[in-house]
């Protein structure tokens, strides 16, 4: 009898608690691990990998490289080695006439633009920044972004040009000769649409018989 009634004492409420409540609270109990053995992991992972704002992303041969796709070079003209490997380095500004006659150089003052400006006249199958350090076709934003920093900063940030990928992890960016010529970066004119139709022409077109 003793025994009886300590363990009623024990559990006082063991007979007021309702099946529902019990059932509500094994539930949640289940869900609540649920969340934590799958948000935990994420969070570690985050924290052991964290992702570099745009801000802060190095550029060139820095510690973490933009992921770009391949430039859009003309069919055949690279590796630009393959015909300049053993013609002499001509420095002078004029206009090409034996090769690459089609380029027109609308970049900048013309009188103060020349080829070597950009390609390397060393390494042709490089680009040359203005320090004169060489760098690949696939890096070409850091020497545009010598002279148009704003946009480089908001191509970085993603808001100049396209970039497509996770929002926080890895991205893969257009480079700028994706959408602007390099030699002539100006956007052409292009000749607007005609305005839409009202609704009723629109109507009347659709039910006119041919």
């Amino acid at each position: 009898m003793e025994d009886s009634s300590r363990s009623k004492s024990l559990f006082p409420l063991r007979k007021k608690i309702p099946p529902q409540y019990v059932l509500f609270i094994l539930l949640s109990a289940f869900l609540m691990g649920i969340l934590i053995y799958t948000t935990f992991p994420v969070v570690f992972a985050l924290a052991s990998n964290p992702v570099e704002p745009p801000s802060t992303l190095s550029v060139g041969g820095g510690t973490q490289d933009l992921q770009v796709p391949a430039p859009p070079f003309s069919e055949g003209i690279f590796p630009c080695s393959q015909c300049h490997r053993d013609l002499p380095v001509n420095r002078t500004r004029r206009e090409l006439q034996s090769a690459h006659d089609d380029i027109v150089l609308k970049h900048g003052p013309p009188e103060n633009r020349w080829c070597l400006d950009c390609h390397h006249p060393d390494n042709r199958d490089s680009l040359r920044l203005a320090n004169g350090e060489a760098i690949d076709f696939r890096h070409s934003y850091t020497l545009c972004g010598q002279c148009h920093g704003d946009k480089f900063r908001d191509w970085r940030a993603g808001i100049h040009g396209k970039r497509t990928g996770d929002w926080n992890g890895k991205k893969q960016y257009l480079l700028c000769v994706h959408c602007h010529n390099p030699h002539s970066p100006h956007f052409k004119p292009i000749a607007p649409l005609p305005p839409p139709l009202p609704p009723q022409t629109a109507k009347e077109l659709k039910g006119a018989k041919p």
